[in-house]
């Protein structure tokens, strides 16, 4: 198979959902709900930070972070930012953003940084005739200001070990992408039993400020 044969499944959740019910791959999702105003309360009161994104869609479009800070509510996305003093202004902004399409909530991770600028990784795995293999493994980092690290928001990409590196501490850069290769092929093998006819992926990673490896979202049709 070539970069653009395979099956494609658009929707998050379900490829979420599918990653959650092994256990090993489990710990590593920031838990994950479907948006509604209820589950947005009780994520903001449990997490304090949620991202918001479209159960549909790519390269960080519609994508919103939230926060809770004091007593308001700090809502990024792109470029602006905005405060909120009730839970029923905050609904009601992002009610507006969303235009009615399926969002789903995620736990926010306090990514590690470079100068302050949030970094994460891509992972590019396609099966080819004699199975899988992985195509790249590059880190992106976010432009100044904004959260979202696609490239196509500005973001800069560097080799995964560069940003590993600059980002936590060169001690991690072997192990660190070792890990990320042992849960790309566990999490392929999971998706590929759930998912048939995939043939290109595109995984999302973020390390926490602690070193901890995150799966944010899995593409069957990676930029």
């Amino acid at each position: 198979m070539g970069d653009e044969t395979g099956k494609q499944y658009a929707s998050k959740w379900v490829k979420t959902a599918a990653l959650l019910s092994h256990p090993a791959i489990a710990p590593h999702i920031p838990p994950t709900r479907m948006y509604n105003d209820a589950n947005l309360k009780s994520m903001l009161a449990a997490h304090g930070m949620v991202v918001i994104k479209p159960v549909r869609g790519a390269g960080g479009h519609g994508v919103i972070k939230v926060s809770k800070q004091g007593g308001r509510y700090a809502v990024s996305h792109y470029d602006d930012r905005r405060f909120y003093d009730t839970f029923s202004g905050l609904t009601d902004a992002l009610s507006r953003m969303k235009r009615k399409r399926p969002y789903l909530i995620q736990k926010g991770i306090q990514l590690a940084t470079i100068s302050g600028r949030p970094i994460d990784y891509r992972v590019k795995y396609v099966k080819e005739e004699s199975g899988w293999s992985c195509r790249a493994m590059v880190g992106r980092l976010a432009r100044h200001g904004l959260f979202v690290t696609n490239l196509c928001r500005g973001g800069t990409q560097m080799t995964a070990a560069e940003g590993i590196r600059r980002s936590l501490s060169t001690a991690m850069v072997k192990s660190k992408k070792q890990e990320m290769r042992r849960l790309t092929r566990l999490s392929t093998e999971v998706l590929e039993s759930r998912l048939p006819g995939i043939g290109q992926l595109g995984f999302d990673y973020g390390l926490d400020r602690r070193g901890k490896i995150w799966i944010f979202e899995v593409n069957t049709r990676p930029q």
